[in-house]
């Protein structure tokens, strides 16, 4: 009996492929993204507080111009948006089909847009004159590249301080540059791969991205776009702002995915419960939870979604391109997730502990791997709503009793409260992870003694419904049992309450 959906539909499938989407990446010159920074480069320089609107105005005048003689160089116009409702990839698609995809600057769109700011500011109380955290609009560029090796890029420059910068790649754009530098065939669909000559090769691309490479490339732009970090003394420190993981299982026939597809969606919206998708996504639902759990069923024009928010990130599925069932991870807050690193303390010696992911561009590796965690948790959740069929048949074999060192084995009784409850927890996605213990069963089952447990433990092993990790006290669902129990909640849920009801 087979598992995952990657592996039953395994003839059926062109390839699976795993890597990040759409990344965007903040810019800030440390000395100078917060006031009290920014009031001592004045003050180290000998300019006076009151002057800093002239400061700031010769470095806006250092963008402009780098704007203009970019746009000169290239030949192109700098076009001003004043309407917040025109998207600007719309106007750039349109500038890409008349020029083509060849390397250098496509586009340069100007807009007024909210901004960080600061305020020369005298305390009367104090007698000390500094700037204070302000807002205000000033000029923004957008600068659009095709770089050789990220593909379609930009680069979005504020023309006043503190010059906060905004990035956007995209990840399979990134691959395909790689692919197609190895020599590797593959046809795309929009920002998808639908056909690759080497899947593993190319997953080993994707695994082997560089955020070496990729602050080298950032460096470069701001140095060209953005030329202020050396009248301020501080070059450009780089973070995540929102980062897409995504997971593509590519089908070889439309057919296939739209019948899959189909199921998948329909199962997902009714059973995907709010504790589901804290466990894709590798949190706990407890009681001093404040994040907002949801689930929502879109169509769009090139498809249908279902997304799961939580908190500041989110889980989705959907299809792309009549082939493609993709499951991807976002989150506009990396440093919701943990994993174990090296933590840095303020006395003492260093440590290496579960902390949260940093927001810097070199937290990409490690954040990968968690991102790809929680799409196969994802996945193997849709698989077991999937093998329908495959927990039919097993449900005749957990029914019966068996006989076990001449001991007669009691077969599940799905309808049973207890068992049910039991099977349930079993099922949460949360023991995908670590496999449960007696413990765990014990939070739920208070009305069981330790010894009841252990029996009824033991007694689900004996059935083929758990497994033992080897020298340790966990379990974890086979796969049979993982679709008799989808099956069983299933029928139960959608079928015979609503008929009782």
């Amino acid at each position: 009996m087979t598992g995952l959906l990657t592996e039953r539909y395994d003839d059926r499938l062109a390839g699976v492929l795993a890597c990040y989407d759409r990344i965007l990446i903040t810019g800030s010159l440390p000395g100078a993204c917060f006031a009290e920074g920014m009031t001592k480069i004045l003050r180290a320089r000998g300019i006076r507080i009151f002057d800093y609107p002239q400061f700031a105005a010769e470095l806006r005048d250092r963008v402009r111009q780098a704007a203009a003689a970019l746009a000169a160089e290239a030949g192109v116009a700098i076009e001003h948006i004043a309407k917040s409702y025109i998207r600007k990839e719309g106007v750039v698609a349109k500038v890409l089909a008349r020029r083509g995809q060849h390397p250098g600057l496509v586009h340069v769109i100007s807009a007024m847009e909210a901004c960080d700011a600061y305020q020369p500011w005298h305390d009367k109380q104090t007698h000390k004159t500094f700037l204070r955290p302000d807002s205000g609009k000033c000029l923004h560029y957008y600068f659009y590249f095709i770089d050789a090796e990220l593909g379609l890029v930009h680069l979005r420059v504020p023309t006043w301080c503190p010059f906060r910068l905004q990035f956007y790649c995209n990840g399979h754009s990134w691959l395909a540059g790689m692919l197609a530098a190895a020599g590797v065939g593959f046809t795309m669909a929009d920002n998808a791969f639908t056909a690759i000559d080497d899947w593993q090769g190319a997953q080993a691309l994707a695994d082997g991205l560089s955020p070496d490479d990729l602050h080298r490339i950032l460096d470069r732009y701001a140095a060209r776009c953005c030329p202020v970090n050396a009248a301020i003394g501080h070059s450009y420190h780089w973070s995540l702002m929102q980062v897409e993981y995504a997971t593509d299982v590519v089908f070889r026939s439309p057919g296939t995915l739209k019948s899959l597809y189909d199921q998948l969606t329909r199962r997902a919206i009714m059973e995907i419960k709010a504790d589901h998708v804290a466990r894709f996504l590798g949190h706990k639902i407890n009681s001093q939870l404040t994040q907002e759990v949801e689930s929502r069923f879109n169509t769009r024009i090139e498809g249908t979604c279902i997304k799961h928010h939580f908190g500041k990130s989110a889980i989705k599925m959907y299809d792309k391109a009549a082939c493609i069932l993709r499951l991807e991870t976002t989150t506009n807050d990396v440093s919701s997730f943990k994993h174990h690193r090296k933590v840095e303390h303020r006395t003492g010696p260093s440590s290496r502990e579960l902390a949260p992911v940093k927001k810097t561009i070199y937290s990409l590796k490690d954040l990968g791997e968690i991102l790809r965690g929680c799409n196969r948790r994802y996945l193997e959740f849709l698989s077991a709503l999937d093998d329908l069929a495959a927990g039919v048949r097993a449900l005749d074999r957990l029914t019966k009793p068996h006989r076990v060192d001449g001991k007669t084995i009691k077969g599940i009784n799905f309808f049973n409260s207890i068992e049910q409850k039991i099977l349930r927890t079993l099922q949460g996605p949360q023991f995908n992870i670590a496999g449960i213990r007696r413990a765990d069963l014990s939070a739920v089952l208070a009305e069981l003694s330790p010894a009841s447990l252990s029996r009824q433990i033991k007694r689900l092993r004996n059935l083929g419904l758990l497994k033992r990790v080897h020298g340790t006290y966990r379990y974890y669902l086979t796969r049979v049992g993982r679709s008799a129990i989808a099956a069983c909640c299933r029928l139960t849920e959608n079928i015979i309450l609503p008929a009782l009801g």
